[in-house]
């Protein structure tokens, strides 16, 4: 006979594997991506991108590595709410409910984070007509870097990022408050949760544009901060410090733009 503890300990690896199996592909695309590009940026005689050259093969390839990053950095922070999703639907089954699929919940979540990336996407075709965007993917006015890192900073302490970061914070809660029963129920009750996050990290994810869209390292560092922000005890207030620290920055970078490119 198997033990409860251990039936939920199965229960939450059958949850996990594939969370994590995903995320790790993320990464490896990011990973193999980054480095075609640095290999081509190596090459002498490789041309820069030009604005004309956006055609609909290169904003398809921009959109799908923008998906990719989404997934990569959000689906760590989502994992509790996915847990706690597909305990509340066992439970259901067991009230004699019909079960719903906790992939239709994570898709949910996930969709809201796709539709970003059509606007994260959008928001580079901008910037580059614009010619405020390198080749590499890099903002190339310190000024447009100050006053983003201001923005993000103040954003930090306003009333609808507490609100959306709360609900972050509380999945379990939010889950309870939102059910609804079956697929649609499921997928708009993920939807719901993308949105809330999407409300939280919109702003940090513009940060991107300020250390390399695709270094690897910055990825890994708003990654820390976001998943930080959401699980870790006094992550709000967390949050509120790092803000402070990026209107620091931002100033400084206003006032003393030799100490500080961001180039």
């Amino acid at each position: 006979m198997i033990a409860g503890g251990s039936i939920r300990r199965f229960d939450t690896l059958v949850i996990l594997i594939p969370l994590v199996g995903i995320a790790l592909l993320a990464w490896w695309y990011l990973y193999t991506m980054a480095a075609d590009m640095a290999s081509m940026a190596a090459m002498p005689d490789m041309p820069t991108m030009a604005i004309s050259d956006w055609d609909r093969r290169y904003a398809l390839m921009m959109f799908l590595m923008w998906s990719v990053m989404m997934v990569g950095v959000m689906l760590p922070s989502v994992t509790p709410a996915v847990l706690i999703y597909h305990a509340v639907a066992k439970k259901a089954k067991k009230n004699g409910n019909t079960i719903t699929p906790t992939r239709v919940f994570t898709a949910g979540y996930l969709l809201i984070w796709l539709l970003f990336s059509v606007l994260a996407t959008t928001a580079q075709w901008g910037l580059d007509q614009a010619a405020l965007l390198s080749p590499a993917l890099i903002a190339t006015s310190d000024t447009l870097g100050a006053v983003a890192l201001i923005t993000a900073g103040i954003y930090q302490w306003t009333p609808v990022k507490n609100a959306c970061l709360r609900h972050c914070r509380s999945p379990a809660e939010f889950i309870s408050s939102h059910w609804r029963p079956g697929n649609v129920g499921a997928l708009t009750i993920g939807a719901r949760h993308g949105l809330y996050c999407t409300g939280c990290c919109w702003i940090i994810m513009g940060l991107l544009f300020l250390g390399d869209v695709m270094n690897l390292w910055w990825i890994a560092l708003i990654t820390v901060f976001v998943l930080a922000e959401k699980i870790m005890p006094y992550g709000n207030l967390g949050g509120k410090i790092v803000g402070l620290l990026m209107i620091s920055a931002g100033a400084t970078l206003i006032a003393y733009p030799e100490l500080l490119h961001l180039r």
